[in-house]
């Protein structure tokens, strides 16, 4: 057991509320909170914050973990040119053991950053839950189905062995996107979730000229074309999500279909900036994630927090929009939420151990007026103190406790990006 004592902690269930509260980790699972009992037990470790904040991890509602190898490669391009003519040739160099490393790479950034688990959609998906295995994170792959693919059965097989394979591992069905699956393949991932009952995801609604090229083929926008093939019958949700009409906004809010918002790609790409406040009202379920390293180029929550709030503000010319506390609350329970990962969602008995301490000892954090706003809107990675994934200190005062040395795998990864690139 762990014991977490004399600090704050961050508490979303029935309404976000602050306390004192002793909070103790027994194996994966949180075993107690509240006051200080008379007798305690016997602990493996006590941990004196000092004051400082223990809350739920952030979640990254989608991500790219290994596109790592193409940070700060193909910068300051359009959308389409970025992708079709650097990212996807690029991509079809990579092996398994290159997105071991890569993914590898970006998990010890999630770490430092207070992300306790990812919701990734990417390739070679051995090797991918491999790495997270291996760092004792915690992660949910979604399929990525396009028509790259060779065997579109592959996601059936993918779906049934990942979500089976280790308590750290999960799988969602998705698609890549409208304008890169063929119709017959949009249909045969709605087919799989009829017939498993399962949500569906997919990147929906990113550039303007998505929407336009949709309407053009089948005369409706991304997400009335998958709702009208039955892909959103048992839930999921869209990455993504700034160019969405009203009735696009309504067939979200009445299936509680999740929109998962990524500022600092949608900045960098010009994509433009998702409508989060106009979702909120009408109810939509929100989420927050970083897309991948190519497109950031960080891994950083402290950044997305920050710009999904103030990037409404500027959208609205409404400086009371982009509320900080519903942005908290994006980022540690509804990404948990739009993962599946329901024991995730907050910090009480029974939830899993994945937490995160904020040092609130440093100049950004100081005075103490509003702690859960300060953190969206002066936060950053210095603050991180301690990373804890399934009850395992995995980072801790700059230090990575992930079963290999941080600079083995710097090295490795150069030595990867400079096969990848040969």
């Amino acid at each position: 057991m762990i014991r977490f004592y004399n600090g704050r902690v961050l508490r979303f269930g029935g309404g976000m509320r602050m306390t004192e509260d002793e909070v103790w980790t027994d194996g994966g699972r949180i075993a107690h909170v509240g006051p200080k009992p008379e007798t305690l037990p016997v602990f493996e470790r006590e941990i004196d914050l000092k004051g400082d904040l223990l809350l739920p991890g952030f979640k990254d509602a989608h991500t790219h973990t290994a596109m790592t190898f193409l940070r700060s490669f193909a910068d300051d391009m359009p959308l389409q040119d970025w992708l079709y003519q650097q990212v996807f040739p690029h991509e079809a160099k990579l092996t398994p053991d290159m997105v071991y490393t890569f993914a590898r790479l970006g998990i010890m950034e999630y770490l430092s950053s207070g992300i306790t688990a990812s919701f990734d959609m990417y390739v070679k998906n051995d090797a991918y839950a491999a790495a997270n295995i291996d760092s004792g994170f915690r992660t949910v792959i979604c399929s990525g189905l396009n028509n790259f693919d060779k065997d579109p059965g592959d996601i059936e097989r993918e779906y049934l062995k990942f979500d089976a394979l280790h308590e750290l591992v999960s799988y969602r069905l998705g698609i890549h996107a409208e304008y890169t699956t063929s119709p017959e393949r949009m249909r045969y991932m709605a087919e799989l979730a009829h017939q498993y009952h399962e949500p569906c995801f997919t990147h929906l609604c990113e550039t303007k000229a998505e929407v336009e090229g949709c309407v053009e083929r089948y005369g409706m926008t991304p997400p009335q074309l998958l709702d009208s093939i039955g892909f959103f019958d048992y839930g999921g949700g869209g990455f993504h999500c700034v160019w969405m009409s009203e009735e696009d906004i309504r067939l979200f809010a009445e299936k509680k279909l999740w929109a998962v918002t990524n500022p600092c790609s949608n900045l960098k790409l010009a994509s433009g900036v998702a409508p989060l406040d106009r979702l909120a009202a009408a109810g939509v379920p929100l989420a927050i994630g970083t897309d991948g390293a190519a497109s950031n180029n960080a891994l950083d929550f402290f950044r997305e927090m920050y710009l999904a709030s103030v990037l409404q503000k500027v959208k609205y010319e409404d400086a009371a929009a982009g509320g900080a506390d519903r942005v908290l609350e994006m980022a540690c329970v509804g990404g948990a939420r739009a993962m599946g990962l329901s024991d995730c969602d907050d910090i009480a008995p029974g939830k899993c151990a994945d937490l995160v301490v904020l040092n609130l000892r440093r100049p950004n954090m100081q005075p103490l007026h509003n702690i859960p706003r300060n953190v969206v809107y002066a936060g950053s990675k210095e603050n991180v103190r301690l990373t804890m994934v399934a009850g395992r200190v995995l980072y801790e005062n700059g230090e990575f406790f992930i079963g290999e040395e941080p600079e083995k795998i710097y090295e490795r990864a150069n030595q990867e990006r400079k096969r990848c690139f040969r």
